[in-house]
């Protein structure tokens, strides 16, 4: 039994790297043929991948409970891709199957951590993918959405007020709103409202005026964000506004000076409340305070430590003695099982998805797609970056969770619409680009 479970933790780590590679080469390729057969390498490799994390689980627990859930998973991602495939054929099939890989890594060590929570996420998901089936098609070819950018300003102030006033508070933040006994956070679909309003808005005009209103409208999400006591997101926010304002008028003095207010801000925070300043003290010296304030981020180093650059496999580590590792602290978790190299390539794999972003946003010629391309550029990465972060002592702990990674059903709902957003608008390029191509007589 040892012998198989060493056998397969270095098996998933050379998948991983093999798909690592191939999610980064695979848009440089040319050739169609060859890149059609590096996709389909790449999705053998998402369900090999699932397979064997899923015998290794089996193996040690014997549980059915399991083998249903892993059958259900299969099935969800088979699904996706056919139908997804079906509806969009131009869609981006390396957003698509990097999506899908980092699912698997989710569904994999969730199911390790507590398998009643993998199930309510594997139901989560299944039932986004169902709703966003529509998405890309609606942000492809309906036009006025662009129209109704201080609709979705104020409905996401509206949101975030309500939150304020009655919502429930959790680690130091109140961000949960309870509705027919189901708890969601409002925040997550927010920031979705806020990059498409900031997008149609700027679209209009940048003029110095507009600016100044649009910045009261973005200041006010910001601040709102502060009272939930969930300067994590404030930051998110804060971040994504100061960089599409930089990009919509490519003046520096906003994006410096914006910058500086932050810094400032950030100090005002650390005065002004006690939970900050107890995170910048676990962060500055967690092993004075290791009973206390530093324990979480103790145990999250002493589990990357333990886990070095090969892992302890999975279920022969500790990660249930870190504090909310299902979320928050769930990079922990999987460099302590499966290692610091399959920790680098999931780095590696977030920027994968973080440059085709980019990517998407570059290759725009309406201003109004190309902001919301680069608002959720800046959003994604710097979610990554804060969760990561955090966890490793780069910075100090926001309580930001890992995109499609961390168990959370607004967290991977929100992040499945951004990434449906985002194939809309890679639709909306090809349909361009076709379009132009056949003005100009040439073949599609």
């Amino acid at each position: 039994m040892n012998l198989i479970m060493e056998l397969i933790k270095y098996m998933m780590i050379l998948l991983i790297g093999i798909y690592t590679f191939f999610s980064f080469n695979v848009i440089r390729y040319k050739s169609k043929r060859k890149q059609t057969r590096a996709y389909h390498i790449m999705t053998t490799i998402i369900f090999f991948l699932h397979f064997i994390g899923y015998m290794a689980l089996f193996l040690q627990t014997w549980s059915i409970k399991l083998l249903l859930l892993y059958g259900g998973e299969l099935l969800l991602f088979a699904m996706v891709l056919i139908l997804y495939q079906t509806f969009y054929p131009r869609i981006s099939r390396l957003l698509l199957r990097n999506m899908l890989m980092l699912l698997t890594i989710s569904f994999i060590v969730l199911t390790r951590l507590s398998i009643n929570k993998a199930i309510r996420q594997v139901i989560i998901v299944a039932i986004s993918f169902l709703l966003c089936l529509i998405v890309p098609q609606a942000i492809k070819s309906l036009q006025w959405i662009k129209r109704f950018g201080w609709v979705y300003g104020v409905v996401g102030i509206i949101l975030l007020l309500i939150v304020l006033v009655m919502g429930r508070t959790s680690y130091g933040a109140t961000n949960w709103l309870n509705i027919a006994g189901f708890s969601f956070q409002p925040s997550e679909f927010v920031k979705l409202l806020f990059v498409i309003s900031i997008a149609a808005l700027f679209q209009e005009g940048t003029d110095f005026k507009r600016i100044c209103v649009i910045t009261v409208m973005a200041a006010a999400n910001v601040l709102i964000l502060v009272l939930h006591r969930d300067l994590g997101g404030a930051l998110i926010f804060f971040i994504t506004y100061i960089f599409m304002l930089y990009v919509a008028t490519s003046k520096p003095i906003y994006l410096f000076s914006g910058l500086a207010a932050g810094s400032v801000a950030a100090i005002i925070a650390y005065r002004l409340f006690y939970h900050v300043r107890v995170r910048v003290i676990a962060w500055q010296n967690p092993f004075g305070y290791i009973d206390k304030e530093g324990y979480q981020i103790t145990q999250s180093l002493f589990a990357i430590g333990t886990g070095g650059w090969f892992g302890m496999g999975l279920n022969r580590g500790l990660p249930t003695d870190i504090p909310v590792v299902d979320s928050d602290f769930i990079f922990s978790a999987i460099s302590e099982e499966l290692g610091g190299l399959f920790a680098i390539c999931l780095i590696l794999l977030f920027t994968s998805c973080f440059v085709m972003f980019i990517n998407i946003a570059l290759h725009q010629e309406e201003m109004f797609y190309r902001q919301i391309a680069l608002g959720f550029s800046v959003m994604f990465g710097f979610q990554v970056i804060l969760s990561i972060g955090g966890v490793i002592k780069f910075i100090p702990s926001t309580g930001v969770t890992l995109p499609l990674i961390s168990s959370g059903g607004s967290s991977v709902l929100s992040t499945i619409i951004m990434f449906m957003i985002m194939q809309g608008v890679y639709l909306k390029e090809k349909t361009v680009k076709r379009e132009t191509n056949q003005v100009n007589g040439e073949i599609v």
